[in-house]
């Protein structure tokens, strides 16, 4: 029997079912025809995020941060390189408390950056400050 994974398209929106065995071979979205893998973190807001969160179907690592965090500044690069590593077993994003401080409050942000691993829309693990590159893809596969 071949499972298939729920998949949401980072550039439609729209639910993608992919069997578990295509997921390296860069699968497009049957809606758009976009990629659904990146090797980059996605930009997540409030209008999109529940969808990310809880109807894919593999595990969701979001970024909280700001424009003006230094350490948010300096933690960037590593997220990035993240995204190549654990795509597209792990979907990573970023969400902008500055744009979207109701997202920010309902996951009690008080400090940035933040890193949180949501599994079916529930949250399963928290990181708040910085990580180094190599901390960073350690904590994220400990929780996913």
């Amino acid at each position: 029997m071949n499972q298939k994974l729920h998949i949401v398209c980072p550039h439609c929106q729209s639910i993608n079912r992919v069997p578990v065995t295509r997921l390296t071979d860069h699968p497009n979205c049957g809606q758009c025809h976009h990629a659904l893998f990146t090797g980059h973190p996605i930009t997540l807001t409030a209008a999109d995020f529940d969808r990310h969160a809880s109807q894919a179907e593999i595990p969701l690592v979001v970024d909280f941060w700001a424009p003006w965090c230094g350490p948010c500044q300096i933690m960037a690069p590593a997220y990035e390189q993240a995204a190549k590593a654990l795509e597209p077993r792990t979907r990573l994003a970023k969400v902008n408390t500055e744009e979207e401080q109701a997202l920010a409050a309902r996951f009690g942000i008080v400090s940035i950056p933040t890193l949180i691993v949501f599994r079916g829309g529930r949250e399963v693990a928290r990181q708040p400050g910085a990580l180094s590159p190599q901390d960073m893809v350690r904590w994220i596969r400990t929780h996913t």
